[in-house]
């Protein structure tokens, strides 16, 4: 019930144009997350999907049908934005409820569908209460709620946890994930964190400059990056990029070796260097180091190492896990 089909999408705002040919399949009940950098036309793609902007160019179906002209309302989408745009006036019952009462709902339907999204959302205790007494992640909770009660086809999620601290985005992440599995239903979710969508994502569409770079589950974009742009997006910290003529690699322009792929040592090893910066994170600890075959590498040890600035080094990438890139950076498999 809830599938989309985009066919050559194309936006353009007077000459500039935003998205440049966007071709996507959703099935029904996928988890699907936007990513990319500011300007790569994301929330962009995600307001014409919902009818808030009207595609240049291109097919927008949704079960089969054709909604490019339809209007939002009609188009059986629920969206949750950035901003929570709750009414203030109005108690969380009421702002969970208005869409469907101005849909003209009947009361009794109203409020079963208000009861069942506020058990979900664990909402029961605030729902006398309005905006102004709500703490932000309860308040994204009501957004989310709202969609929640109008049992669309399509959930479209812009970016609703940037506003939130660190906790309660972690918080309302396994929220979301947990709602996801109860509900069933299909989820397009645009951010740019990629912690988000590697999390959360059944898969994942990366955009770069209004066009998708390569569409695949978290794990295939992690270890099968299809360029250098892809493999420099995902993952954190960023993929190291060697020049593949200082280490002799034939037949590539580029050699990608995730941090976490490296190992180091005091006594021996590839490539020895001087580390310039560590950063002790428990759990983690990055160090970046000077080689004069690779340049800056980042290396990520689990654990905490006791490396400082101005140690010698080595480093040996796990040739396994390298990735190789042609002159037009594209992977070479």
């Amino acid at each position: 019930m809830g599938s989309l089909q985009l066919k050559s999408i194309r936006k353009a705002f007077g000459t500039h144009e935003v998205l440049k040919g966007i071709d996507l399949d959703v099935t029904d009940g996928e988890f699907v997350i936007f990513v990319g950098p500011s300007g790569c036309g994301k929330s962009t793609l995600l307001r014409v999907i919902a009818g808030l902007e009207d595609a240049t160019q291109g097919s927008i179906r949704i079960d089969g049908q054709e909604v490019a002209t339809v209007p939002p309302a009609k188009r059986g989408i629920a969206m949750v934005f950035q901003s929570y745009a709750l009414y203030p006036h109005l108690t969380v019952k009421d702002n969970m409820g208005l869409g469907l009462k101005q849909a003209g709902a009947p009361a009794q339907e109203i409020e079963t569908r208000v009861s069942k999204a506020s058990k979900m959302l664990s909402l029961d205790p605030y729902l006398a209460r309005r905006p102004a007494e709500l703490s932000g992640g309860q308040r994204q909770r009501v957004a989310i709620g709202r969609a929640i009660v109008r049992e669309p086809k399509l959930f479209l999620f812009d970016e609703p946890l940037s506003n939130l601290d660190a906790a309660l985005r972690v918080q309302t992440r396994l929220e979301i994930a947990r709602l996801h599995r109860e509900l069933k239903a299909t989820m397009i979710y645009v951010t740019h964190d990629q912690v988000e969508a590697m999390t959360l994502a059944d898969k994942i569409v990366v955009l770069s400059a209004g066009a998708i770079e390569q569409v695949g589950s978290p794990m295939e974009l992690y270890n099968h990056p299809a360029n250098v742009f892809v493999a420099g997006f995902i993952g954190s910290p960023q993929m190291n990029f060697i020049d593949a003529g200082k280490l002799g690699e034939s037949g590539a322009k580029t050699v990608g070796i995730r941090p976490e792929h490296i190992a180091l040592s005091r006594e021996s090893g590839d490539w020895k260097g001087k580390v310039v910066h560590v950063e002790h994170l428990g759990a983690d600890t990055i160090v970046y180091m000077e080689t004069e075959a690779t340049g800056l590498l980042t290396v990520r040890l689990f654990g905490e190492h006791q490396y400082a600035t101005d140690d010698v080094v080595f480093a040996t990438p796990d040739r396994n896990s390298m990735h190789r890139f042609d002159a037009n950076d594209r992977a070479i498999r």
